[in-house]
């Protein structure tokens, strides 16, 4: 009985030893095929060109690739992630300039350095991901195809793999793609604010009245009704541009470029009334998701207004009006809202500098 109880384990044993040579075999018959078609059949690195064009001056387009923190508010390899740590180090512009970052998250961290710069022509890029000890290279080419259209093109050069890791090369340019894809969206969003908003400084004249055509704006803000007694107005406009202006760039995470100036939009002779009621807010890019109850969107259609900027105290902006109204009434235009458009943040207790907008339609 004992003799066949050990019979029975000795072929038990051997059954199962036998079993697991044939997969450590069959594995091994695998690794070395596998090892064997990436070793002939897949580059040990990969070098790539992409190209692109965005509807902006050249040296807009450059300084937002030469200064790593414009860089990073657009690039969508470090703007899609909410839980991205980055540090930056001087001299934060052109060669020498770096960055690290590090996503607990995805667990992503590394390096990115610019070791190259001919102003408004060239740069070249060092990114040491997670552990790797060799980085891949990225020269980006800048070329003027007109006063306000750049092309854009990125020579990609990756680090070489070992055999067993050179799988990754199948995806490795499809997702450098698709990242400059989403992040050229991002850029054109920061360079459209980054460029009105030069557009408007420069256009500045002061207490000259003015016809503009005025774009359709998507503006998140809040409704508001207030007194209009001595300062109370003013005091009000203040205290919910701060609550508009923390909603945005703390919980939504927008930075100024990708915002536009502050507008208060009212009625254009409610300025008479003993209470005010106003829609304040930021524009910005396009619609998005808000779950907080108290912001809401305002879309604003394409218009024909009537323009003055104003600079002095809040109370002063009315004569300004009054005279958008008075041109509206002798040229037999109907008018409809008022725009105060905050080219300054507003103050308590100081002057505002204001673009005040008129819209008339026939």
């Amino acid at each position: 009985m004992a003799k066949d109880i050990g019979h029975f384990f000795y072929l038990y044993y051997f059954c199962v030893m036998r079993f697991f040579k044939i997969i450590a075999v069959i594995v091994v018959l695998l690794v070395g095929a596998y090892a064997a078609s990436m070793y002939y059949f897949v580059d040990e690195s990969k070098e790539f060109t992409i190209e692109k064009e965005v509807d902006y001056p050249l040296e807009k387009v450059f300084n937002q690739f030469n200064n790593l923190q414009n860089f990073t508010r657009w690039n969508n390899f470090f703007s899609s992630s909410k839980t991205i740590t980055i540090d930056y180090y001087s001299p934060y512009e052109g060669k020498g300039s770096a960055i690290s970052y590090d996503d607990p998250k995805s667990k992503d961290g590394g390096e990115m350095f610019i070791r190259y710069e001919n102003p408004n022509k060239t740069l070249r890029y060092q990114l040491f991901e997670d552990e790797d000890e060799n980085p891949t290279l990225i020269d980006v080419k800048f070329t003027a195809v007109s006063a306000e259209k750049t092309k854009i093109t990125w020579y990609v050069h990756t680090p070489k793999l070992s055999v067993l890791s050179r799988a990754q090369n199948f995806w490795t340019e499809d997702k450098f793609a698709d990242n400059i894809e989403k992040s050229m969206l991002n850029l054109k969003n920061v360079l459209g604010n980054k460029v009105e908003k030069d557009n408007q400084l420069a256009a500045i004249k002061y207490d000259s009245l003015m016809v503009e055509k005025e774009e359709a704006k998507m503006i998140l803000g809040i409704n508001v009704s207030t007194s209009n007694k001595k300062d109370a107005l003013y005091k009000n406009i203040v205290m919910n541009y701060n609550k508009v202006n923390n909603f945005v760039t703390m919980d939504l995470g927008k930075k100024n470029d990708e915002v536009g100036y502050p507008v208060l939009i009212t009625d254009a002779d409610n300025f008479k009334d003993n209470e005010v009621s106003y829609f304040f807010g930021i524009p910005l890019s396009k619609k998005i998701g808000v779950t907080d109850n108290n912001f809401n969107f305002r879309s604003i259609s394409p218009t024909e207004n009537y323009v003055m900027y104003y600079k002095g105290s809040y109370p002063g902006r009315i004569k300004a009006i009054q005279q958008l109204i008075q041109k509206a009434k002798k040229d037999e235009m109907r008018y409809g809202d008022v725009y105060q458009t905050f080219i300054e943040p507003p103050v308590d207790g100081q002057d505002v500098n204001l673009k005040l907008s008129l819209s008339v339609y026939r």
